[in-house]
């Protein structure tokens, strides 16, 4: 048995774009490669079930709610792998619950399991998410994925943009989940901080004096474009991760 004294949670951040479910996907099929069983689990993906990869690669995952209790989910698997799990790939951190980070913590210091989270760093206010905040704060290892993107300007994006209409907004809910009983479309766009400042100041102003032409969602549920994009910058989504999926997505060598 592999010695899990060892073993580490680590946080990779980046923005739309940058790879982060792509890696996540190598770590998961290297890992099983290697005759080592592995959980994945995600949420709020463009795909049903899934974790997938805009380069078109994907793997079934478990997806979790704010609801869940990570560590019970965790030990529940490696309990029916005698004890044999390895580690946890978590896609879209930055949507998990402060405490279910400090879930995944225990997972890793309780039961020495390796944890691998990928994520965005901030929200399109350009504030930290609470799940990627906690990571940052509790995680052993943090890394900023060097896959870098582009503004529409030419400077390195920094910022995550949500667009409605195609014009920048600031204000809303934090998470946005698509439907298709809307009248707005909204998709989310890369910035640098020089834009995405600049549109947030314009966005601010044109709520503050022209109320009727400030660029907000109808009331109820709105359309988000969850199409996969050639360019990050051409309205991709930031959603990197997983939909809903099979309660038996662990996988080994076997399997």
């Amino acid at each position: 048995m592999a010695d899990r004294s060892s073993a580490l949670l680590r946080f990779f951040f980046g923005t739309m774009g940058s790879g982060k479910s792509t890696q996540a996907l190598q770590i998961h099929h290297n890992l099983r490669q290697g005759g080592l069983a592995c959980l994945l689990i995600s949420q709020l993906d463009r795909t049903h079930g899934r974790v997938s990869s805009r380069l078109g690669v994907s793997a079934d995952a478990i997806v979790i709610d704010p609801s869940m209790d990570l560590f019970a989910l965790v030990r529940r698997h490696h309990e029916d792998l005698d004890g044999e799990l390895h580690a946890v790939v978590c896609d879209e951190s930055q949507f998990y619950e402060p405490h279910q980070v400090e879930q995944l913590a225990r997972v890793v210091d309780e039961l020495g399991i390796e944890v691998y989270a990928f994520g965005l760093l901030t929200t399109f206010q350009g504030v930290m998410f609470p799940g990627s905040a906690r990571l940052m704060e509790l995680a052993d290892v943090r890394s900023e994925l060097q896959v870098e993107a582009r503004c529409l300007c030419g400077a390195r994006a920094t910022h995550n943009a949500r667009l409605v209409n195609g014009v920048q907004v600031y204000d809303g809910e934090m998470k946005v989940v698509g439907d298709t009983g809307g009248e707005a479309t909204v998709t989310y766009a890369l910035m640098c901080r020089r834009c995405w400042t600049s549109g947030r100041d314009l966005a601010r102003q044109t709520s503050l004096f022209d109320g009727e032409a400030r660029p907000t969602a109808p009331a109820g549920r709105i359309v988000v474009d969850l199409t996969d994009s050639g360019s990050p910058t051409d309205g991709a989504s930031p959603f990197d991760g997983a939909g809903t999926g099979p309660d038996d997505a662990v996988v080994s060598s076997s399997g």
